[in-house]
């Protein structure tokens, strides 16, 4: 090869060279990214109260009662479409991830037929599902009952829970009374 040809070879990597880093000057300019102020996510969490603190409005906080008194079970039941993709809610449903849940109020805990329980919720046979164990549990599975295999982390919001416990509780051939407020 004779040095026009290697000259030819040069100009060609030098010319795209200087293309590439003057498109990347004019991109940059063109199209610029914001930079958020706090680099990561926002994850919700529930705030932990204390016994001043009272309720989510700083008032006292309602007794589940009181929340079930004022309940929507129609809310109840759009908060819990979420719940169809591990859950089966009609009357006798098949278990699918999680157990099957009509009826699961006032039923003993871990002993839905057919349904492989954790060693955490085999412990909690002698107990049954009244409204207070399950707003516990929708509150925080994994707190509530230890080794549970539920990945769901629960519902934070009060009237929310107590929406999808009116619900639950409609899910019965004879539903079981709500405690007084």
């Amino acid at each position: 090869m004779d040095s026009f040809e290697w000259n030819k070879i040069f100009g060609a990597v030098l010319g795209t060279g200087l293309l590439v880093f003057g498109l990347k000057i004019v991109g940059s300019g063109l199209f610029s990214a914001e930079v958020p102020a706090k680099a990561g996510y926002a994850i919700a969490a529930a705030e932990a109260q204390t016994a001043d603190a009272g309720g989510a409005a700083g008032g006292p906080k309602l007794s589940l009662g009181a929340l079930l008194a004022k309940a929507d079970p129609a809310k109840g039941e759009a908060t819990a479409k979420a719940c169809q993709a591990c859950h089966d809610f009609s009357k006798g449903g098949a278990n699918k991830v999680g157990p099957y849940l009509y009826g699961v109020v006032g039923r003993p805990m871990g002993k839905a037929e057919g349904f492989a329980y954790s060693e955490g919720f085999k412990a909690m046979g002698d107990k049954a599902w009244d409204y207070a164990a399950l707003d516990q549990w929708l509150t925080a599975p994994k707190e509530f009952i230890k080794g549970t295999k539920m990945a769901y982390s629960g519902i934070h919001e009060d009237q929310k829970r107590a929406d999808v416990l009116a619900y639950l509780a409609s899910l019965s051939d004879a539903p079981v009374a709500f405690p007084a407020p």
